[in-house]
């Protein structure tokens, strides 16, 4: 997915390390807790579990849309460097009422404040709405990561409410697939 700084690709295995270490940056792990797993671990799920089910909902693309409750990883890659700078993923949010499939994010510290994830939030709302049978997205911010509720509303999304995970209190935005109204002549534009 091609963006205006950066682009979204599926992780590679040469991605690991520095989708490790990123992970282990204080102002990821303060929003994401359990994210800083060991090197050993992250390698297990990365391999075993996040490689194959990109490739499993790729196909699912490929095969008509319905992604069901699989998830997609993306890394956020800056055209510039051709660096590995974050991630954005989509899944369905097992804390929430399903179908509540939610975007979620985080950039290394040194290229926050570029404008870069919210690329990377619409350049993945925009794929989901296109090429899948998705036709909504929720996103949460914990009520003291005032930089991801700037994404998250620069990306387009709603705020619709405060809810609380596992006694953490987050902002609840939503967004829906803008509906295609039909042209003069009565077909969808």
């Amino acid at each position: 997915m091609d963006c205006p700084a950066v682009y979204l690709r599926e992780y590679a295995i040469d991605d690991l390390d520095r989708l490790h270490a990123l992970t282990w940056q204080p102002e990821i792990y303060e929003f994401l807790p359990g994210w800083n797993v060991s090197r050993e671990q992250r390698g297990e799920w990365f391999v075993h579990y996040e490689l194959e089910e990109n490739a499993r909902f790729i196909h699912a693309v490929s095969e008509g849309g319905d992604v069901g409750g699989l998830r997609l990883r993306l890394g956020i890659i800056e055209k510039s460097s051709d660096e590995f700078i974050g991630w954005c993923c989509t899944g369905v949010k097992e804390e929430l009422p399903v179908p509540e499939r939610e975007i979620m994010y985080a950039i290394s510290h040194k290229h926050r404040n570029n404008g870069y994830t919210t690329q990377a939030v619409k350049g993945m709302v925009e794929y989901l709405f296109q090429h899948t049978k998705i036709d909504s997205l929720v996103a949460l911010a914990h009520i003291r990561n005032a930089a991801s509720m700037r994404v998250i509303e620069k990306s387009g999304f709603r705020f619709k409410k405060k809810i609380k995970i596992e006694d953490e209190s987050y902002h609840y935005y939503n967004m829906s697939k803008p509906l295609s109204r039909p042209r003069e002549d009565g077909r969808p534009v």
